[in-house]
């Protein structure tokens, strides 16, 4: 039986942490870390060509999956805004005792506003729990870098956000 869509376009939870990209859970405790969730092996360096750290690496082979060092990574988020592929995001687990704070990539037109409540959206696109705005950082490239403030159980659910429009 094959998988459907949905499930292609989704990757589960469970599959992140085998992700080159994906930093070991001691250092997501360090501080601020970017998590790269791209599986496949496809012909894009952007994101190790945007980091001023060095802390990506994909190398000369362009269609390696991309590997973060963490121990060079400080979390700046210049990645964030490179990737076309939307899959670079950075976690810190030291935000609060019981937040994270998220920087995930925003391309919709409803651009949201510091300390505006919305929805966190699963990478499955179901809706999850309300968040708050931290900042938007609003980018020439049309990819625009929104970090919210997230519960730390629901950090490595949440991969975008969902604007409640009011109506009158």
């Amino acid at each position: 039986m094959s998988e459907s869509k949905e499930q292609k376009a989704a990757l589960p939870e469970d599959k992140l942490f085998g992700l080159p990209g994906f930093p070991d859970k001691e250092y997501l405790k360090s501080g601020p870390v970017a998590v790269i969730e791209c599986p496949e092996e496809i012909a894009c360096n952007v994101c190790e060509a945007a980091c001023p750290f060095g802390a990506i690496e994909v190398g000369k082979e362009i269609k390696r999956v991309p590997e973060i060092n963490p121990e060079k990574c400080v979390g700046c988020g210049q990645c964030v805004s490179q990737c076309p592929g939307l899959a670079v995001y950075v976690v810190d687990m030291n935000y609060t005792d019981g937040k994270a704070l998220l920087t995930i990539p925003y391309e919709f037109s409803r651009v949201p506003e510091e300390g505006e409540s919305v929805i966190g959206i699963t990478r499955e696109g179901n809706k999850a729990s309300k968040v708050k705005v931290e900042s938007v950082d609003k980018k020439e490239n049309g990819t625009n870098i929104v970090k919210i403030v997230v519960p730390k159980p629901e950090i490595h659910k949440i991969r975008g956000i969902f604007i409640e429009e009011n109506e009158n």
